[in-house]
């Protein structure tokens, strides 16, 4: 049995990603409408009457809009942590009580043969999370919305083979750029979002404990650019004394497309 994701959708504007096997079939977030992600799912061949559960990692627009919707229509269980439901239960509409799933920071549960392990995230949420997915000896990490690297959730995305990792904006584009100046003091904030540098710090400490894949994600649309984000991690790397080019795969998340389907493979040989 194999593991795998496809990020379908990632950026500021809207947010999904899928990850499953053979028994599991699972979303995470739904910031862009059910009419897109049915699509995007169907595309890569999965059907959305075939989705065994919702996870969300926090209660933003851009990771709740179509949450509700997809549960209802599909009958979906949705696991959310007891802040993000607080933060999010009036905008998604009703929810069955029984799909109502309640989940802890730090504390795993399965879903078919994936152990999913969610981890507290240091952003501007009521109680954020990002998330490990298991299969055997594979895993996949998802940490995006994440303000600052620490020690406290980067543990645990060490040692997954593959990782999507927000490279969220460009430090001189967001100083220069148009937004207000609290908005822009919040995204600069240790709650707000990882800079494509900061990023780079991170990717290097997930390499150093064996990651080959990673994947750049929740670009700004305004403050990035996937060719800057792509270079700044890089020059990164290269500074802490790793080749992108040898000793890890790195790419860039589409913002309104799906960027592929992976196999999660151990080692990522």
């Amino acid at each position: 049995m194999e593991l795998y994701y496809a990020p379908l959708f990632s950026g500021s504007s809207g947010n999904c990603v899928f990850v499953g096997c053979e028994n599991a079939r699972l979303i995470v977030d739904a910031g862009v409408s059910g009419a897109r992600i049915c699509k995007s799912l169907s595309d890569i061949g999965v059907r959305a009457d075939e989705l065994n559960g919702i996870l969300v990692t926090h209660e933003h627009a851009d990771h709740i809009q179509s949450v509700g919707i997809l549960s209802r229509k599909y009958d979906l269980p949705i696991y959310a942590t007891s802040g993000t439901w607080m933060g999010m239960e009036k905008k998604i509409g009703h929810v069955e009580s029984k799909n109502i799933r309640l989940i802890d920071p730090e504390r795993e549960f399965s879903i078919g043969n994936i152990t999913v392990l969610p981890f507290s995230t240091p952003h501007d949420a009521l109680d954020p999370v990002g998330y490990s997915f298991q299969l055997g000896v594979s895993c996949f990490a998802l940490a995006t919305d994440i303000g600052c690297v620490k020690e406290s959730w980067l543990k645990y995305a060490l040692e997954a083979d593959s990782v999507l990792l927000e490279a969220n904006y460009d430090p001189d584009m967001l100083r220069a750029g148009p937004y207000p100046y609290d908005l822009k003091k919040r995204i600069l904030s240790r709650k707000g979002h990882l800079s494509n540098d900061d990023s780079g710090l991170a990717a290097a400490k997930l390499i150093g404990s064996g990651t080959k894949h990673i994947i750049l994600g929740h670009l700004s649309k305004e403050n990035n650019f996937p060719e800057l984000a792509l270079r700044s991690v890089e020059g990164i790397l290269y500074s802490e004394g790793i080749d992108a080019n040898a000793d890890v795969e790195i790419e860039v998340a589409k913002r309104d497309a799906i960027t592929g389907l992976f196999q999660v493979r151990s080692g990522w040989k």
